[in-house]
Order: C-alpha cells, then structure tokens, then sequence
C-alpha cells in the first residue's frame, strides 16, 4: 500500500486531519511560510524580468528537515495548505524544498476540516494551481518593491523607523482625509418642527412637518419656523391619509470575512486580528471530548456568499426540528456575492448545525464561544423566513402643511428571533416614529402643542476599524486575507490610534500621508490600488502573465520615484550637493544602515554622503522644572513624552499629559557588572519585580526572584541575594556582586514548583 505525507501549514490543523485519515497517511506541519524574500535586501531582480530570491526561513529549517526525513518514507506527497492563494503558494514553496527527495507532490483542498470534506480531498489529488501561485507572487513582489524602494525615502527625508506600503498607505490616507474633512466641516443650522395631536377617541401621537406646499419642507433658521407657526395660526388638522403596508425584512446573508470582522468588532468589541486567530483555531480544531478534534467552521478568509448543498440541506433540519414551521421557508434562500468577488470558497459557516453554541461551550474559551455563537447564529438565521412589519403612516394635514408620523409593529419575528445585526450609525428617517393609534381619512386630529428644534449638522464619523474594512471592500482595496493585517500595521506604525474605539491620524500618520501623496499620487490613488487588486485577479485567472503586470506597474513606479528622491535630496542637502570625491552629482541610495547619498560615477568614485536629519521637536507651553527651560514633545518606541529644549545637557522628562514619569526605586547599590557606573533599581516586567540597572539598555545586568535576607553572599558576604527556582533547580544571585550558585532545591520546594508549574524566574 503507497505511503502519503500529508503537509499542512499547522501542528493544530495536522492533529485534527491526522484523525481523519488511516495509517497510510503521515501528516506533518511546515509550520506557516517556508520561504520568503530576504529582510535584508530587495530580493528582487528588477532588471532580470523581476525575478524573485527566495530564501528558506531560518525558522522553517527544523520542519523542513523533519518533512524531508518523512517524505523519505513516503510514496508521494500531498500538499494540504489552506485553500487560497498565499496556501498554494506556501505549498509550492514546500513543494521546492522537498524536490531533492524526488517525490512527486500533489496538492488536495477542502474548505472545512470534516471527516468526510478530507476524505473527499485525498481521493481527488490535483496539480498546483501555478496561476494561484503567479497571483501571490506578483502581490509579493508589488508590496515588496513599495515597500523597500519607498521607505528608505521616508526614513531620509522624515525619520528612522518608517514605512510605506501599497494598501497599508491607502488606508492611512483614507483615514487622514476623513480627519481633515472632519476639521474643514462648517455646522448648518436646521430646524425640525414636531407636533403633538389627539385623535377623536383622546389617544395621542407625535408627527412631524413633511411638505409644504407638496415640496419637501426645509427649515434653516428660527425665522422660518416661526413663519411656518404663523402661516398655521388657527389652522384645523385633519387626517389626510393613512397608509398600512406589511414590511418584510430579508434575512442577512452568511459571513465573509470582512463583513465577519466587522461584526466582531462592533458586537464583541474584537480587533480584526484578534477575530482572525480565533476564526482560525475554530477552522482548524477543537477536541469535543469523545468526538475527538473537529474543525467547527469553514475556512475563514472568503469573499463569497455561497453556501454548499450540505450545508443547506443540514441547517434547513435543525430549523425544522428545533422551531415552528412557519420560521423554515419553503425554499432555501441564496444571496449573491458583491461583484468582483472571486467566489473561491463558500461563506463562513458551522461544519454541522448541531454543534451548538451550548453543545461545544465547555470546549472552548469564553473569547472562542463569543465568536462561534455570532457565526453559528447569523448561519442558521440566514436560512430563516423574513420578519414581517406592519408598518403604517399618517399625514395629518392643515392648509398647505402637512406632518407626517411613521410607525412599525413587529408582526413576525422570522430570523430576527436568532439574529439582529449591530447598526454602526443608525440613520433617520425624517418622521417620527413609534406605535400609532388607528385613524381613519377625514377625522379631526386636534393639536396639543408645537415642538420646534434646533439642530446642527454632525461632521462624517472618523472610521472605526469595522467601517474602514467595509470602506475598503468598497472600493475593491485589499482582498479577505489582508483586512486584520491592514488594521494592524497601520496601529502598529503609530500612524493611527483609536480613541473611543475610532480610528483617528497621528500627526506623524498625516505627515508620511502628505509627504507620499505629493510625491506617489498613483500608489496613494484609491482607483488604481483597486484597478491593481483586479489585475491581479486576472493572473489568478490566467488571464494576464504576471511579469508583464509587474512591467507596467513599474515602468510609472520608476519615474515616480526618481522624482520623489530628487525632490525630497533637494530639500534637505540642496541643488548644490556634489560628491565630496570627485564633485559630481549625487544619488539617493538605501543601504544595509539606512539610506545615503552617493557618486553617481560608483563604483569608478566611492565618494558618499550620510545625513542625519535632526528630528522636528513640537513645541509645548510646560517648563522643565530642573532647569525652566521650556519642553519640546518627542517621540520614541514608547509613544509621545516631554523632554527638556536642554537634552542632552538636562534629561528631564514628563509624560504627554505633562505628568511626571515614575522613577525607579533605588536598591541602594552599584551595579556589579565590570566597567558600569550605573546604581540597581528595582523595575517591574511581566508582571513581576526585579533588580535592573539604571543605565539600561547600555548596561543589561539584571536580577529575578525572592530577596532571601538570611543567606549572606559567599563572596563578598552581603546578606542581601536574589532566590530563583526552576524545577528542581535553585540560583542564588548576588545583587552586590553578581555572584550566581546554582543547587538542588529542597524537596519541598520542588515538589510546590512541579505542582504549580511556575517558576519565580
């Protein structure tokens, strides 16, 4: 019988599938990516048809030696990576790794990790798809070449640390141009006019003024209200019509991935990475007690809506079962995919409606639960009836004005019994709304009182990161597997922070926005960024050659660029700058320590230039209360602090709030380490306290543990040593000196270690 290594990127993912398959079948992880263009340089050939050098990652080097040993023992290989495009890249990566074991490899994929959806897979084995992989290397090579020819600029001519990405910069300029639409917003002034009426039978409702005139009534100022209230001075109201309607409401159709992530965030209060990992540890098993490991939902990066016949089939009988039949259509409902959607995968769902939320609760974790329920519940929703509304309007009419009052009753509750989606911002519809008394054409309805109401209109709400994934699948940015990592790099940059769970622009955010839609107009363009998600697709479907993308792409990239670096090595060194070798001009050039400024006669002159620009420092109204010089805001790894005009003469600092930071309590000794004049301070990491120096990070000496005030120090006798343990093992370090002695724990204490299986160290 032939021997198989099944390859998956996971150790999670290959327990729950090794369940499924018999003793043919050894399944081993890759661990993720395998191979990837290198950090330090660009890894592409630009000028050898864009070439890319992939190197293996150090941190595969272990999986792939152990997936070389196993595909030694096996017959073939099946790559079993995850169903998308960045999966059948990572199984050709594998899939080169593993050439020298002469193996032939073939790639199988299923959208849900069920005993029967793998079974299915094994038995039909197919080539890897080389368009899926050309799609995800061209992807590869366009964030790449950005990313290492960009930020190099940024860094010379900003600061150290920065980058550019070809969505991630999409998304900061979208963000930074609803700030300044927010701060360019003028308020208007507008009136609503609302009134209090009884009906014949003494039973009251609210309606608001809608037309006058049979035009849709706008009132902008106080005047105008009181004009109205004039013109209806001892006016009559009758019932000018009634309107009754039955309303349906369609159920909302299975998650995708971002509509997922958006729910999520506004439901659960989870960040789209977050959501993701947990989407993922779902997909790829969870152990049901005597049901063994399962995967409990289908594969979580989709842009479709469609859902399997299965799956159909499978809910439709739990709604049958566990509710009336009024709530089970007579027909399955379908939705349609948003266009452009590539339709690869069915929608997020459960693999089987009778995991529960309630059945699988005790095997999973409270974060786990939260968002299985949302995806378990919006699922069997989908496949409900509508809701029925009765909804019914009254126009209550008085010379040429009308008012207008609008109200809905629930009838039904179809779906809305499993699942009501969260409204972000809730919008309104003009009238006023609530439940009605019955009335009839023609009646009297005597007025109680006017209401008028001032109101301003409310500038656009910055994006929360649930509206920016929607805005940017809108607009055709970025694909289902690059939302979460989209929201976390641009948190992650420091170019936005959320305040009040709303996405607002850091001026360093707005300054590398200005400083790249000035210089890159294209890249930064909303349509061409979309117009480049759908090229790629093209690849995908192998309708365009991929190196030719990368051509064109670049053929605009390149002079964009040149551009760029002149203009921005103009503004800081000057028209003047010359090769300080030679005299003739000099380029822009990004190195292994940053960018720099050389000959253009390289390699003939050697003859470079490295400009340290001095940071920009914003100015504050604070003193330092050292020396009363005033205080400049500063940034660092940290985030924004105040620090002394002075530096490095006076090191005074303050927090951003002008609060003064915490300093270190002083354990009263010198550090040991030989040659530092720092003094050890006690600081707190990971929860615990410790014994540090002061000078760090120049100096590193540190020390964890219990102090133990009745073990003098062997060495230099001082009764002041640091206790650790771990295992059965115990350090004693001395804070005076540095001396460490290493023993066998008592039984006691070891026995308490292995039982907490924690460790003071």
């Amino acid at each position: 019988m032939a021997k198989y290594l099944v390859v998956v990127e996971s150790p999670a993912k290959a327990r729950t599938i090794n369940k499924f398959l018999g003793s043919s079948y050894m399944v081993k992880a890759s661990y993720g990516h395998v191979r990837d263009l290198p950090k330090s340089s660009l890894g592409v050939d630009v000028d050898n048809n864009f070439e890319p050098k992939y190197v293996q990652l150090k941190d595969s080097r272990k999986a792939i030696k152990d997936l070389r040993e196993a595909a030694g023992k096996a017959d073939r290989i099946l790559l079993a990576t995850d169903p998308d495009r960045e999966g059948e890249a990572i199984g050709w990566h594998v899939a080169a790794l593993l050439e020298k074991t002469q193996k032939p490899a073939d790639r199988i994929v299923f959208n849900e990790i069920t005993k029967r959806s793998v079974r299915d897979a094994a038995k039909h084995p197919r080539p890897l798809d080389l368009n899926l992989v050309d799609a995800q290397q061209a992807r590869r090579i366009l964030d790449r070449l950005v990313g290492y020819k960009i930020s190099p600029l940024l860094q010379f001519g900003m600061q150290r640390g920065l980058s550019a990405g070809r969505v991630q910069s999409v998304a900061v300029r979208m963000v930074c141009e609803r700030e300044e639409a927010i701060r360019a917003f003028v308020p208007r002034e507008y009136w609503t006019l609302d009134a209090d009426f009884l009906t014949p039978r003494e039973e009251g409702f609210t309606a608001r003024l809608n037309k006058i005139q049979g035009e849709k009534a706008e009132l902008a100022t106080e005047e105008q209200v009181q004009a109205v209230l004039g013109a209806l001075e001892g006016a009559e109201f009758q019932i000018d019509a009634v309107e009754k309607k039955e309303v349906k409401r369609r159920p909302y159709p299975p998650f995708i991935t971002s509509t997922l992530q958006q729910e999520a965030s506004r439901k659960l209060g989870f960040a789209p990475r977050k959501t993701m990992v947990i989407a993922q540890q779902l997909y790829e098993g969870i152990a049901l007690g005597s049901e063994g490991r399962v995967g409990l939902i289908t594969y979580m990066r989709t842009d479709s809506t469609r859902l399997a016949q299965e799956a159909i089939q499978d809910v439709r009988q739990y709604i049958s079962a566990n509710f009336e039949q009024a709530m089970l259509p007579e027909q399955p409902n379908f939705y349609r995919s948003k266009k452009g959607a590539q339709d690869a995968h069915e929608a997020i769902r459960p693999t089987l409606a009778a995991h529960t939320p309630d059945a699988v609760a005790p095997y999973l974790d409270a974060d786990q639960l939260k968002l299985y329920t949302l995806i378990w519940k919006r699922f069997v929703a989908c496949q409900m009836t509508p809701a029925v509304f009765d909804q019914t309007a009254i126009d209550v009419k008085a010379r040429e004005h009308v008012f207008r009052a609008t109200g809905s009753v629930l009838k039904f509750k179809g779906f809305l019994a499993m699942y009501e989606e969260t409204l972000e911002d809730p919008v309104e519809n003009g009238a006023v709304a609530g439940l009605l008394p019955e009335v009839r054409e023609g009646e009297a309805a005597r007025l109680q009182e006017y209401k008028p109401e001032q109101h301003f209109t409310q500038p656009p709400p910055r994006f929360t990161e649930a509206s920016l994934i929607r805005a940017l699948e809108e607009n055709g940015i970025g694909r289902p597997s690059t939302y979460a990592q989209i929201m976390n790099t641009i948190s992650e940059r420091g170019y936005v922070v959320r305040e009040k769970r709303r996405l607002a622009p850091t001026p360093l955010g707005e300054d590398v926005n200005r400083v790249l839609v000035s210089n890159f107009p294209d890249i930064l363009d909303i349509n061409f960024t979309a117009e480049l998600e759908n090229e790629l697709d093209e690849v995908e479907e192998g309708q365009r050659e991929w190196h030719e993308l990368l051509r064109s792409f670049y053929a605009k990239f390149e002079n964009d660029l040149r551009e760029a670096q002149h203009k921005i090595v103009t503004e800081i060194v000057g028209d003047d700058a010359k090769c300080p070798e030679c005299g003739a001009a000099l380029e822009f050039m990004s190195g292994r320590f940053g960018p720099y400024l050389r000959c253009v006669r390289h390699p003939e002159c050697e003859g470079r230039v490295t400009v340290k620009r001095k940071k920009e420092e914003e100015p504050s109204d604070v003193e330092c209360p050292e020396c009363g010089a005033p205080m400049v805001y500063r940034r660092s790894r940290f985030g924004k602090f105040l620090g002394c005009s002075r530096y490095p003469e006076c090191k005074y600092t303050l927090k951003k709030d002008g609060k003064e930071k915490k300093q270190a309590e002083p354990v009263g000794l010198k550090c040991p380490r030989d040659g530092c004049e720092g003094d050890l301070v006690w600081r707190v990491g990971r929860g615990k306290r410790f014994i540090g120096c002061s000078r760090y990070p120049k100096c590193r000496f540190n020390s964890f543990g219990d102090q133990d005030t009745d073990t003098p120090c062997p060495k230099c006798d001082h009764p002041w040593t640091m206790l650790s343990r771990k295992g059965k093992q115990e350090t004693r370090r001395c804070v005076a000196c540095g001396y460490e002695h290493k023993q066998a724990a008592s039984p006691k204490e070891s026995a308490e270690s292995d039982v907490t299986g924690q460790s003071d160290v």
